[in-house]
């Protein structure tokens, strides 16, 4: 299955991609666990994303298209994935439609989380006491919901206009395991 998770942060996407990614037995490509993973090394390229990660600004398409496409080609997505955080972007998107057009990945299924974002707000504070992150300040987390709706929104209608009939919305207010069961659902009947 090739999946595409779609929301604000702090929406539960990144939850619900591990939760289905361990069910189904596909990859969980999640550009933020990707990008913190190269933030431990100490390249020049982790500096520049410690600079642009702790103020609340985005990582350029060019470094995450990169980083993707090769994930996406790898041995570890040969069952499916779930993409969670990737396309933000416009930009991101055209490169991934054509990437997935030019190497025949076809989706089998496009998942929009919505939510208040009051809610996401205390979530993302509470997650931030709890892993002690510097990059989940309030401040910082109203850039990105800022960004989310200027950016990756209209990325999630393009999408679900492009594919309809893979397209789904989840109330991503509810509960973990009531999501869980919804995604499960959809899953099921995208395989089919």
């Amino acid at each position: 299955m090739k999946i595409v998770f779609f929301g604000p942060p702090g929406s539960g996407k990144g939850t619900q991609a591990n939760l289905l990614s361990k069910e189904l037995n596909i990859s969980h490509l999640s550009t933020g666990d990707i990008l913190r993973e190269k933030l431990k090394e100490t390249d020049d390229l982790s500096k520049k994303l410690q600079t642009i990660m702790s103020s609340g600004n985005l990582v350029s398409d060019e470094i995450l298209n990169q980083i993707v496409s090769e994930k996406l080609v790898g041995k570890e997505t040969n069952n499916g994935f779930i993409l969670d955080g990737y396309p933000r972007t416009l930009s991101q998107a055209n490169f991934l439609l054509n990437f997935i057009n030019q190497h025949e990945l076809n989706l089998d299924l496009i998942i929009d989380f919505k939510i208040d974002f009051k809610i996401v707000e205390q979530r993302i504070i509470y997650r931030s006491h709890q892993e002690k992150r510097s990059d989940d300040s309030l401040n910082v987390v109203k850039i990105r919901l800022e960004k989310y709706l200027q950016e990756t929104y209209p990325v999630s209608e393009l999408f679900c206009d492009k594919f309809p009939d893979l397209s789904h919305t989840i109330d991503a207010s509810q509960e973990i395991s009531k999501i869980q069961t919804e995604l499960m659902k959809l899953a099921k009947k995208g395989q089919n």
